[in-house]
């Protein structure tokens, strides 16, 4: 299952004129300042707003052709959508706002698929309980099921923790990756927060004014992106065994050594911060920091007093900020080889 986008819009000063693409399950996060186009681009994509040109494919079912004059209406397109602040029904019980899509749904769910998304985003414990009784982070579980129980072919997740605190983001930011890792449908992950991107995409398009600057792989793209506090690298790890008290975890590249990062075999993220990374032309040593990588430098761009240096570590990327003086001392260009110095790194999710 896949979705193909080609949309131009047009409302007052703002023109939206975007085409991608996102691939059989996993998360496509759109990701842009506010003003970008974000939500604009959910809306068309759930069919709450008609554009004035576009062409949108999910799962090779034709929703929106605007030269053929196709436009499957919001209740035919079989799109799961939850909002910031969940919209739960306030008269009906947790149970009952779970089934309520599910009722009017064409394909519906059968008793053991209700229990297993029932149990996938814990709920059990919640059916009888009234929205009023519910944290904020319960809320969003209750509208994920919810759209999830009407058979989507899409889910649009429309910044779904932007009104929680960080506690409670905390709290449901396990049951999002568990849903990214089983759904079987293209997810829409609408955010301006990159932890969250970087956590839980797959892909992400950048957006700015209305238009694609950029679309790619969440490893590839977010590395580098960031105005006070840049990403240097976003891995994906396979936890192999326990050092010295430390998780060693493998990726293609090499191996880093966290804090405890769980079992062996589970599968994680990794966040390295830009400002995190050291470089050096020779290998350290008598040195406190555990990951040492050995890296071959790809591009340098400076900007101003600073610098941002890109480097390769197997297929893997890597992106320092350190001064230009720094670059001009050690005599960095495209091509050599040098060491990333990681002073810490942030193990996240499976």
């Amino acid at each position: 299952m896949s979705a193909e986008v080609a949309i131009r819009h047009r409302q007052g000063d703002f023109t939206l004129d975007v085409a991608f693409t996102a691939a059989a399950g996993g998360v496509t996060a759109l990701f842009g300042p506010s003003g970008a186009g974000k939500t604009s681009i959910v809306h068309i994509l759930a069919g709450l707003t008609r554009p004035d040109r576009g062409r949108i494919v999910l799962e090779g079912r034709t929703v929106l052709d605007t030269e053929a004059g196709i436009f499957v209406p919001p209740e035919k397109r079989r799109a799961g959508l939850v909002f910031q602040d969940g919209r739960l029904f306030p008269h009906m019980s947790v149970e009952k706002n779970l089934l309520f899509g599910w009722r009017r749904s064409a394909v519906r769910a059968d008793a053991a698929q209700i229990e297993r998304t029932i149990a996938l985003l814990g709920l059990e414990p919640l059916l009888a309980r009234a929205p009023k009784h519910l944290s904020g982070g319960e809320k969003n579980r209750v509208a994920l099921g919810r759209a999830l129980l009407a058979s989507p072919d899409i889910l649009l997740l429309d910044e779904p923790l932007a009104s929680l605190d960080a506690a409670r983001r905390a709290d449901i930011m396990p049951w999002l990756e568990r849903l990214r890792d089983i759904a079987r449908i293209p997810i829409f992950y609408v955010s301006h927060s990159l932890d969250e991107v970087a956590r839980l995409a797959d892909r992400v398009v950048l957006l700015n004014e209305g238009r694609v600057t950029a679309e790619g792989s969440v490893f590839e793209l977010l590395a580098g992106l960031g105005a006070e506090k840049p990403l240097g690298a976003v891995l994906e790890a396979t936890v192999t065994g326990i050092q010295d008290g430390l998780s060693t975890l493998a990726f293609d590249g090499g191996t880093l050594l966290a804090a405890e990062a769980g079992e062996k075999g589970r599968r994680v993220r990794v966040r390295i911060g830009a400002d995190e990374i050291l470089i050096a032309r020779e290998a350290p040593s008598a040195i406190s920091a555990n990951n040492i990588l050995p890296v071959t430098i790809s591009d340098i761009r400076l900007d101003g007093a600073l610098a941002e240096v890109t480097m390769r570590c197997g297929a893997a990327r890597l992106v320092a900020r350190i001064t230009g003086a720094s670059v001009r001392r050690l005599q960095l260009a495209a091509g050599i080889a040098a060491f990333a110095v990681i002073k810490s790194v942030i193990v996240e999710g499976g």
